[in-house]
């Protein structure tokens, strides 16, 4: 075995060569990272302090990867996992640091990223988490498959297809592992087909479930290759009967072998096609396909933050981008004179348009069409929004979004964002157009993974 030293040669690195090294920093997936002469090695459930005995996994060329065979020493920071699925589970990556020790990791994350990435200096506030963080989620999506002959309905192991499968998870809403029993009860009774990703062959693919914390709705969405369970009335009576507050049950089909969980077509077999739920004490309707903030709690909080910076006085026009099922909207609609919203998918549109109506608010309207192709054209008859609030999937703002918003001249912009590389980019970018970051927020959505939130407001220099 080897101990690293400062003349350590990088070069002399053998694959399966065990070695002691100290931990430094955590990946933007929750691993832990120690050098070798500044050769970062990546290592899963490793933590900031530990000392390691790992044996080297692979060697490429930037980077290598190792495996934990003794902790030497472990991190003050270090934890005993709740969950007994932590490390092969890939839901939660970080659930063996202790909480405080993983709000500081994601305010490092986030600040390190506009500095490396955006070259953007400035004041990164503390991360807003939870008093209880567990139990949050308000949906899941299990795969579902055969694991040596028995039947596993759970999560994947991490940069894996392998599903590990579970009974009880720490972060979803208990009645989901409820339903999940009953799932598993019936497919096991009535030998239904389990979907083969490999052949692409089976039926039964994912179970989604979601759930109205404050309205205590519960929506079941089984995923099928097909058109129909067999014996499916077997399953609507048990579902109906154990859980309460169950108001859907939905099919939905997915005929291509693809890695896409949903397809686009779905089947109400039970109930109505959609759930409801309060935020911010406002209604809103939630189909099969609407995306909704995962966490409640933490929305309202992230929510707030989204108003705070808009610092609207009643008469100002705002753009809402990737609008989704108009959260959003119809809070800032409360507060502005106009507000208009764009949304690529057509569906969520209709639930905006429907959730506008359903609360009574109609100084608000909604656009249909990928905001990539919306905007530029919003931008050619000079619209002139006074505020523009964008909130991007994982891969961030187009760069003709961002083109357009400069080009618009509002007078600020609230970014959200769920990805700190992709944020800084666009950052950078706006402030080369003439905006300056006044005020970064990140808040923890997702307790004991390695993702974070932020909010982040830009003032027109």
């Amino acid at each position: 075995m080897t101990r690293i030293s400062s003349g350590k040669d990088v070069s002399a690195l053998k694959v399966n060569e065990m070695i002691e090294v100290t931990v430094e920093d955590l990946s933007h997936q929750g691993e832990g990272i120690a050098k070798v002469n500044g050769y970062p090695l990546f290592i899963p459930g490793a933590l900031p302090g530990d000392q390691l005995q790992i044996s080297i996994t692979q060697l490429k060329k930037n980077f290598g990867l190792g495996r934990i065979i003794r902790i030497l020493k472990a991190s003050a920071d270090r934890v005993d996992p709740l969950c007994d699925k932590f490390g092969q589970c890939g839901g939660c990556q970080t659930m063996g640091l202790s909480y405080d020790a993983q709000l500081r990791f994601k305010e490092k994350r986030v600040r390190d990223s506009l500095l490396r990435i955006g070259h953007i200096k400035t004041l990164v506030l503390p991360v807003l988490g939870m008093q209880d963080p567990w139990y949050y989620r308000n949906k899941t999506q299990l795969p579902i498959g055969w694991h040596h002959g028995s039947l596993s309905i759970g999560f994947y192991q991490q940069a894996s297809h392998q599903i590990v499968d579970t009974n009880r998870c720490y972060i979803q809403h208990p009645v989901m592992d409820a339903v999940r029993q009953i799932v598993r009860d019936y497919l096991n009774e009535y030998q239904v087909p389990i979907y083969d990703e490999k052949s692409g062959k089976g039926l039964v693919r994912h179970l989604v479930v979601k759930t109205g914390f404050a309205s205590k709705q519960v929506m079941v969405i089984v995923v099928i290759n097909g058109m129909k369970l067999p014996q499916q009335d077997m399953l609507i009576s048990r579902l109906s009967k154990e859980i309460p507050g169950l108001v859907s049950v939905v099919l939905n089909h997915n005929k291509q072998k693809t890695n896409v969980i949903m397809g686009r077509e779905n089947t109400v077999i039970f109930g109505d096609a959609y759930l409801t739920d309060q935020l911010h004490h406002l209604t809103f309707r939630i189909s099969p396909h609407a995306f909704f903030q995962v966490n409640p709690e933490q929305t309202e909080v992230l929510y707030s933050k989204v108003i705070e910076c808009a610092d609207l006085t009643g008469i100002e026009t705002v753009l809402d981008l990737y609008c989704g099922i108009g959260t959003i909207s119809l809070l800032l609609a409360q507060k502005a004179g106009k507000v208009i919203g764009i949304e690529t998918v057509e569906a969520a549109v209709k639930d905006a348009r429907a959730n506008a109506e359903l609360n009574g608010i109609f100084n608000v309207s909604f656009m249909a069409g990928m905001v990539e192709n919306v905007m530029p054209q919003l931008a050619e008859p000079d619209q002139k929004p006074d505020v523009i609030v964008a909130d991007p999937p994982r891969k961030g703002c187009d760069e003709s979004v961002l083109r357009a918003m400069i080009k618009m001249n509002p007078i600020q912009i609230v970014y959200v964002s769920c990805n700190p590389a992709t944020l800084a980019r666009d950052l950078r970018i706006l402030e080369d157009g003439g905006y300056r970051t006044k005020e970064v927020q990140p808040v923890d959505m997702f307790p004991h993974s390695a993702h974070v939130e932020t909010v982040v407001l830009l003032v027109k220099e």
